[in-house]
């Protein structure tokens, strides 16, 4: 079994290179077990963490499983919230192939997800983002959404401003002006894209806000009691997901609604699947608002995982 390093991983990984593999993979036939989810109590920081596992088998050459914590509290230990490591197997004899780091595959894959999903979803000539969060994910989802629409002005906000600002001045992307903003409010209403990915209990995407034609990215809400976008919002978008079962159970933002009849299942457009085997449509026209809802998926750790072995090994 060999370690694959995180510098070995973001060579590979190239959002020109992940994106294309993603909408490869959704479109094949994989064996996805539901992902286990399970909540344990974190006395020394006085709440909850979350230990995910996720499994996934091809056809007959690779099985994969990812094994996560999710840690809210990690920050004030300089810590990502994800921790974890990943699994990659010869599916025919079960010999351990490759070890990598779960952070950084998750990252990689999470934002090439969104990235693929706005390909289909986001107006083509979308050139404004707003990037709400400043976590892992932010820089990741800055690169990967620049790689399918011709972004030219992209917006950061997190709670902590300094912190935004820090992220946006590290931040060069050709012919693309990045800033930090002081407040959501200021640039929701005006830009092409909303990427959300943040770990709010309560909603900070409020439908109050939303414009024609825009696309919103909404990765954070990982638990059924969270929430990054309110009622209105839900009530007023097209949705589309990666997956029925997951997003539909998995986070409050879709669930909470679901179990209060706000929506029904069959407000949810469609799903990644659907769109990448040309199943059913994703935007339909330039007013439409559309919303992406992302709670993971073990395909996608999968595909990026066999990718950067395949790569290493040859």
């Amino acid at each position: 079994m060999i370690q694959i390093t995180n510098e070995q991983m973001e060579s590979t990984l190239s959002y020109e290179r992940l994106i294309p593999c993603l909408k490869e993979a959704f479109t094949k036939d994989y064996n996805l077990p539901k992902r286990h989810h399970h909540q344990y109590p974190n006395p020394k920081e006085g709440n909850e963490s979350t230990l995910l596992l996720m499994p996934a088998w091809d056809d007959g050459k690779n099985m994969g499983v990812k094994i996560v914590n999710v840690t809210p509290d990690n920050a004030k230990y300089g810590l990502p919230t994800i921790q974890g490591l990943y699994l990659l197997f010869d599916l025919p004899t079960g010999r351990p192939k490759a070890q990598m780091d779960a952070k950084l595959l998750t990252a990689k894959r999470t934002a090439a997800t969104s990235a693929l999903a706005s390909s289909f979803l986001s107006k083509k000539d979308s050139d404004s983002m707003l990037m709400i969060g400043t976590g892992t994910l932010c820089k990741e989802l800055i690169h990967a959404h620049s790689t399918v629409r011709p972004l030219k002005h992209i917006y950061i906000w997190g709670r902590n401003y300094e912190k935004a600002k820090s992220i946006a001045d590290s931040l060069k992307i050709q012919n693309v002006f990045i800033s930090a903003v002081d407040t959501i409010e200021e640039k929701i209403s005006s830009v092409d894209i909303v990427s959300c990915a943040t770990l709010s209990p309560t909603a900070l995407v409020l439908g109050s806000c939303i414009k024609p034609g825009q696309h919103y990215d909404m990765i954070g809400a990982y638990k059924p009691d969270m929430r990054e976008a309110d009622d209105k919002f839900i009530s007023s978008v097209d949705i589309f997901v990666d997956s029925y079962e997951g997003a539909s159970k998995e986070t409050g933002d879709l669930a909470i609604p679901l179990a209060e009849e706000t929506i029904t299942m069959e407000d949810l457009r469609a799903s990644l699947f659907e769109l990448c085997r040309n199943l059913k449509p994703g935007r339909e026209n330039e007013q439409q608002i559309t919303c992406f809802k992302s709670v993971g998926h073990s395909l996608e750790d999968l595909a990026a995982a066999s990718l950067v072995y395949d790569e290493i090994i040859n």
